[in-house]
């Protein structure tokens, strides 16, 4: 990102500084960017800082950029440093003032870099809020356990599968030579229990088995799928309300998969709600709603659906509060602990992620994905 753009290349004029049209680039990133005087006079300030502060981008390259900061004194510190090549870049973490027409209210802590350009003294400055870095990095960690995830699983079925195939087989030939049948109640508990952890093996086969049937899906229309099967096995006790935002575009992906996938969410819920079921007062929340400028797992999308599934049960108890989409772990007795593993890898296959929020009253499981 040098001074040198070509004998034909247009310069964008900042203020009274020729900045290259490459700065136009960043407008296209998910976090703050900045190019500044060492005095903290802004020069160019992208798209995103313009919304998070609230001001227009002609507003902003008025103001000196320290003002926007609670306590600027390290940052001026640093930027004069860097612009003086004292070194190249350096990191510190700031408090962002939120603007009086926009977000007034508590400051916003940012982790600032501060990094020297190759166009005279300019300084660039990124800034990343802390909650958003958290959410990245917690996304590339749900990745990799994932991909971890599904490697261990599928090597544990196969492995698994073919010892079952031979103890159901022997189990069902030892009856049939058993001349005491009051015995073949031994080899049918053998005979049930292969079944039963064959069924299981399948369960955790079945998203790498099935193929990704792709086509134009509407969320609303897996929603209200979903809906109707909760209510079918919770009549009584159990309101499932709708909160849809009418306006999001169909995307392409796999119906079926997605309804699998809220099913499963939405299922746990209702089934974690069954003293709320009892008194009569269990609510659960399908809430559509579309989000601007959004990374998921490392790529910026320009929109994104974000559907909500909220329930006002006892929440998640602490313990596995950080291992729920681990395969095998449930919070109910009797659980498999595959809803929420199956339900995370159907949202994957769709390049999106789900989060989840939890405290006695209130769950919230968010699914995110891109919208075209």
């Amino acid at each position: 990102m040098g001074s040198k753009t070509g004998a034909s290349a247009k310069s964008v004029r900042r203020g009274a500084q020729e900045l290259p049209p490459q700065l136009e680039a960043f407008d296209h990133l998910a976090t703050m960017v900045a190019v500044v005087e060492p005095d903290g006079r802004c020069l160019f300030a992208n798209a995103v800082f313009e919304e998070v502060l609230g001001l227009s981008r002609r507003s902003v390259m008025r103001e000196s950029i320290y003002d926007w900061f609670v306590d600027p004194t390290l940052l001026k510190d640093i930027v004069t440093a860097v612009a003086h090549n004292e070194f190249a870049t350096s990191r510190l973490q700031a408090e962002l003032k939120r603007h009086q027409h926009v977000l007034a209210g508590d400051p916003l802590p940012v982790q600032v870099i501060v990094t020297k350009m190759d166009i005279s003294s300019h300084v660039l400055i990124e800034l990343v809020e802390i909650e958003q870095q958290t959410r990245q990095e917690r996304e590339e960690r749900a990745l990799d356990q994932a991909q971890a995830n599904k490697e261990l699983i599928r090597n544990l079925a196969h492995e698994i599968k073919n010892p079952l195939g031979g103890i159901r087989g022997s189990a069902q030939l030892l009856q049939m030579e058993l001349e005491n049948k009051s015995l073949t109640e031994y080899t049918q508990v053998i005979i049930h229990e292969a079944d039963r952890l064959q069924a299981l093996v399948d369960r955790l086969l079945a998203p790498h088995r099935r193929p990704h049937l792709v086509g134009d899906v509407n969320i609303h229309e897996v929603c209200e799928r979903v809906r109707s099967l909760i209510l079918a096995e919770f009549p009584k006790g159990l309101k499932v309300w709708r909160d849809y935002d009418t306006s999001l575009p169909e995307f392409r992906g796999d119906r079926e998969q997605l309804i699998q996938a809220v099913l499963n969410i939405a299922h746990n819920a209702a089934q974690a709600l069954s003293e709320r079921i009892a008194e009569g007062d269990a609510k659960l929340t399908l809430r559509t709603r579309v989000m601007r400028r959004v990374t998921i797992n490392r790529h910026l999308h320009r929109l994104a659906l974000v559907l909500h599934i909220e329930d006002n049960g006892p929440g998640i108890p602490e313990a596995i509060r950080d291992r729920i989409f681990y395969p095998l772990v449930s919070g109910r007795d009797g659980g498999s602990g595959l809803g929420l593993t199956l339900a995370q890898t159907f949202v994957q296959q769709h390049q999106g992620t789900i989060e989840c929020e939890s405290e006695p009253g209130r769950t919230v499981f968010k699914i995110l994905i891109p919208l075209p």
